[in-house]
């Protein structure tokens, strides 16, 4: 039997997304394993680590200097980011970081470079564009049943977060704009094509907290096709997209946080019928983590451009910040 090489995993953060995503979907993989857990409290990652049947657990530091490990996992809060990145790519690291990577775009310039110049690759953990739903959606695109593309409407939304956690805390990155609004944003890019051309946005921001609870965008596409995005704490829970084209219409019912054992729909619309699209239970962290070890096995044969991609996203939210702080389009050149 031939055995296949895997990527060794420290982890830097024992947050919840973490515990219940990231972590059993390392433990799973075929490419994977966990090779050490780290915290800020030696106590919590050993709890976790014994949690996952791992031996080894420690800090941050104790993490990068395991010469075990290939890859490091960061779940940290998003004002840490970019300081835990650079030093793992210079640690040789090659780094998985939730999402947002970064929140502000120099801040993303520099954990791109570092992993560029120490020659590790740099993935930001939006989980679920690999759900083979959003393979369907593709497929309905590509082969014309929507006609000509014009509008996509993301919406991301749930309760309020508790008011200890760091999506509450606006010194740690908080706000439903770095929690939510990366989910529809990418899927307007994921499904529109190219980059958009101009970004609107507006905040509403909670007067106790100085976070935002609520963030409204308007994106302007290359082909007059435009994308609506929202992301609201305190709301219903939605985790939704549409796609509306000059042929028919299509939506997906679960989108974005969709746990592994969950069915999902794709609803089709045409001028005669609704046709609902069963897509059976799949695990997006898994195949995230899949996707991340073989293109790390592959070395300099991987055509995967996933700094770039992170840069990309990143000028999106750059510009939604400028344009909400300074009430005004702005467009994506000028980041």
């Amino acid at each position: 039997m031939r055995f296949l090489p895997k990527v060794v995993f420290g982890v830097l953060g024992c947050s919840r997304v973490a515990q219940k995503g990231m972590l059993p979907a390392i433990c799973d993989s075929n490419f994977a394993e966990l090779g050490i857990v780290g915290s800020r409290s030696r106590e919590k990652a050993q709890l976790v680590a014994g949690q996952f049947d791992c031996d080894s657990f420690g800090t941050y530091e104790d993490v990068l200097g395991d010469k075990r490990i290939n890859a490091v996992y960061i779940s940290l809060p998003n004002a840490l980011h970019e300081e835990w990145a650079i030093k793992a790519a210079a640690s040789g690291k090659h780094v998985l970081c939730e999402k947002p990577a970064a929140i502000s775009y120099s801040a993303a310039q520099r954990m791109a470079e570092a992993a560029r110049k120490h020659s590790v690759r740099l993935l930001e953990g939006l989980m679920f564009r690999y759900h083979p739903q959003h393979d369907w959606v593709r497929t309905l695109i590509r082969e014309g049943f929507l006609g000509d593309l014009l509008r996509f409407e993301g919406c991301f939304g749930y309760p309020v977060p508790d008011r200890s956690s760091t999506m509450m805390n606006q010194q740690f990155g908080g706000g439903s704009l770095y929690a939510c609004a990366p989910y529809p944003v990418y899927a307007s890019r994921m499904f529109l094509g190219g980059e958009p051309l101009s970004v609107t946005c507006s905040l509403k921001v909670d007067a106790d907290t100085g976070v935002d609870f609520q963030a409204d965008m308007l994106l302007q596409y290359p082909e007059g096709r435009s994308a609506f995005i929202s992301s609201a704490f305190g709301s219903y829970f939605q985790s939704t997209y549409s796609l509306l084209g000059s042929e028919a219409f299509v939506r997906a019912a679960r989108a974005y946080a969709v746990p592994r054992d969950m069915k999902t729909k794709i609803f089709f619309d045409t001028d005669d019928t609704i046709n609902e699209i069963i897509i059976e239970p799949a695990d997006h962290f898994r195949l995230m983590v899949d996707d991340f070890c073989q293109e790390i096995l592959k070395g300099e044969r991987s055509e995967k451009d996933y700094e770039g991609d992170l840069l990309s996203q990143s000028r999106v939210l750059e510009a939604a910040k400028v344009s909400a702080a300074e009430e005004r389009i702005v467009l994506i050149s000028e980041i």
